[in-house]
């Protein structure tokens, strides 16, 4: 659906929230557009704040589908946006799932974090409320392809650019994490449940302070509608930390948080991001990556 196409205030629209900014963010845009949401905020996840800029807000556990969709319908909600992320161990270790999400997570083939959303998001569209690309509001924090910082990568980090990307584009296909960590051509950390910040850190620690690559991918298939790839503050200071000198993303599909003060910080800290047109194929091999950009 083009942006043009979004509905006026007319329309009733839910949010579902997890945690970090996105979903102030997204309330935050739609408002702009004179779109005001009724929340329906996780409450192991979501931030207190919402309450404090959200007209309508509703609060469930993790594992409450049935009150979730209720919550909905009584709001009149038609098409709802998620945002936020739910961090993957809670999803598997902590949720109390009621009656009909423990019905769904028995249905389910795989038991990975796109498998359940992807469910959730159908379960919704039987119950008429379609689940809507979660960037919607957001374009100006998803970035085109280019040189983001001051600095571009040099030379040796271009080439752990490459190679990153060939690995991270063959785990993002098992859906497994979407970022890698690599140091020489070598990987040094895979982003499992932990997320990417935890990631880095584990990288730092393994090569006890030596330079580092990061570089995170969409998937193959990314359904913009959950779990869009993000970029934070907390990310660059991490880098920072973790002696990582750049980081790599792929462009229109990562949105960069707090865009404009997250690039100052990264050139104050000398880190180059480059967003890069993401591989809809087949993903390269090192070498070929690596002869497209000496030609």
């Amino acid at each position: 659906m083009p942006e043009s196409a979004i509905p006026e205030n007319s329309e009733r629209w839910g949010l579902i929230a997890g945690n970090g900014d996105f979903p102030l963010l997204v309330l935050e845009g739609a408002r702009s557009r004179g779109i005001e949401m009724a929340v329906i905020a996780i409450r192991e996840e979501a931030s207190p704040r919402l309450e404090q800029v959200a007209t309508r807000i509703h609060w469930v556990s993790l594992g409450e589908l049935s009150r979730t969709i209720e919550l909905l319908h009584q709001e009149g909600v038609k098409r709802a946006v998620m945002a936020g992320q739910v961090k993957h161990d809670k999803i598997f270790s902590s949720i109390r799932p009621d009656r009909r999400l423990a019905k769904l997570l028995f249905s389910l083939p795989s038991k990975n974090t796109d498998s359940l959303i992807g469910a959730v998001a159908h379960v919704l569209e039987d119950e008429g409320i379609e689940l809507v690309d979660s960037t919607k509001f957001l374009g100006p924090l998803l970035p085109e392809a280019g040189i983001l910082t001051r600095r571009a990568p040099d030379v040796s980090e271009a080439a752990d650019i490459a190679y990153g990307r060939d690995v991270a584009q063959k785990i993002a296909v098992l859906d497994l994490g979407q970022t890698v960590v690599v140091r020489d051509r070598a990987c040094v950390a895979i982003e499992a449940m932990e997320g990417t910040d935890e990631a880095i850190e584990r990288a730092a620690r393994i090569v006890g302070g030596k330079r580092l690559v990061v570089v995170k991918v969409s998937k193959p298939a990314q359904d913009m509608r959950f779990d869009v790839p993000v970029v934070g503050l907390k990310t660059i200071e991490v880098m920072r930390r973790a002696n990582a000198t750049a980081l790599a993303i792929d462009a229109g599909k990562t949105l960069l948080f707090d865009r404009d003060q997250l690039i100052r910080a990264a050139d104050d800290f000398n880190i180059a991001i480059h967003a890069i047109a993401p591989v809809n194929a087949a993903a390269p091999s090192f070498q070929t990556s690596a002869a497209q950009r000496k030609s």
